[in-house]
């Protein structure tokens, strides 16, 4: 069995309340400080927050991104890699991390504990911090009568909200997806601003959620980000959509063109090409675990793309299903642009509505 090595980031919040704005999540009021109005204000007030990720390069991109807002909106906080020095080295020289721990078990007390490894690791992690009592009782012990939160960064919610049901009591779990990510992974291609005007979508499952589904979106907004609430199963099968699917069509077409092209005729490519295939540099890793715990939407969402396809294979001598497809799609993509533009720039003053 591989090991599960780990990544942890330890940013204690030392500021004291920053001034808040009102938001509005389903029929959660919640106060938050915005962080770009004062960048020394801290979003999770006492404890500690931690982030775990795996022990490869490649898992970087978004745990080292957190750990580089942070440094940047709250620099009192401090940053500790828990893995090998040959790992957390590219963050430590950079200044994200302050120094390096061997063990989970030898951090401080935590309470809030983000999971930023890929999507079947998180799971085994989150399973690991619930089996472990003795470790659990050493990592997730927080102030007296204050409730430790537990969240992750992965693609897929189902099988990891389902997990949770082992976490010990007075630990909850929220799923969470920043919906902010880059086409190469690596710490190389972490920044501060990689949410700035992003979802990043919760997916509580109801049981006395209500306080830490407050904190962690306190806790976004201040890197810029713009919570909100769906439920797993809505979140999986959107996702599908908005993200799977894009990701597995453009590595098949990159895959189709390239085996037929070969390098040289790839440089007579086009940036049409170059922009249509950017995600076909995604891990294969991170998107094997998609896939497996989230095959049903997956595939549904698959099906419907192979019957667009099919129509227009069959219509090339005649042009009317291309016609349609292409105008349909030329709509929405308007209307994707549409909201993209108004997510360019975070307004705090904005109500986020339950999805």
């Amino acid at each position: 069995m591989r090991r599960i090595m780990m990544l942890a980031f330890l940013l204690a919040f030392m500021a004291g309340p920053a001034p808040a704005h009102d938001y509005k999540l389903g029929t959660l009021e919640i106060k938050h400080p915005w962080a770009r109005a004062t960048p020394k204000s801290a979003p999770v007030a006492g404890g500690y927050l931690t982030i775990v990720n795996t022990g490869t390069t490649t898992d970087w991109l978004i745990g080292g991104s957190i750990a580089l807002g942070v440094r940047e909106r709250w620099p009192s906080s401090r940053v500790v890699g828990v893995d090998t020095e040959a790992v957390v080295a590219h963050a430590l020289g950079s200044g994200a991390i302050d120094r390096a721990v061997d063990s989970i078990a030898t951090l401080p007390e935590a309470s809030l504990i983000v999971l930023a490894a890929p999507v079947r690791q998180n799971i085994d992690l989150l399973r690991q911090l619930a089996r472990q009592n003795d470790t659990v009782g050493r990592v997730l012990s927080d102030p007296p009568g204050r409730q430790i939160v537990v969240t992750d960064v992965g693609g897929t919610k189902r099988e990891i909200v389902k997990a949770a049901s082992d976490l010990p009591y007075g630990t909850t779990f929220v799923g969470g997806h920043p919906l902010g990510g880059g086409e190469r992974g690596g710490f190389a291609f972490a920044r501060p601003d990689l949410f700035a005007g992003r979802p990043w979508i919760f997916t509580p499952d109801g049981s006395g959620s209500a306080d830490a589904v407050e904190r962690l979106s306190r806790f976004v907004a201040g890197l810029g980000a713009r919570p909100s609430i769906m439920s797993a199963e809505e979140h999986d099968r959107l996702m599908a959509f908005l993200s799977h699917l894009p990701q597995l069509a453009a590595s098949a077409l990159m895959d189709t063109v390239g085996s037929a092209a070969r390098g040289e005729g790839l440089r007579m490519a086009g940036r049409g090409l170059v922009d249509t295939t950017r995600l076909a540099s995604s891990p294969a890793d991170v998107w094997r675990d998609i896939c497996l715990t989230n095959a049903d939407a997956i595939g549904e969402a698959l099906d419907c793309l192979i019957q667009r396809l099919t129509q227009m294979r069959g219509d090339l001598q005649r042009g009317e299903a291309i016609e349609a497809i292409f105008t349909a799609a030329a709509k929405w993509r308007s209307e994707l642009l549409k909201e993209s533009d108004k997510a360019q720039i975070p307004n705090p003053k904005s109500q986020i509505k339950k999805s």
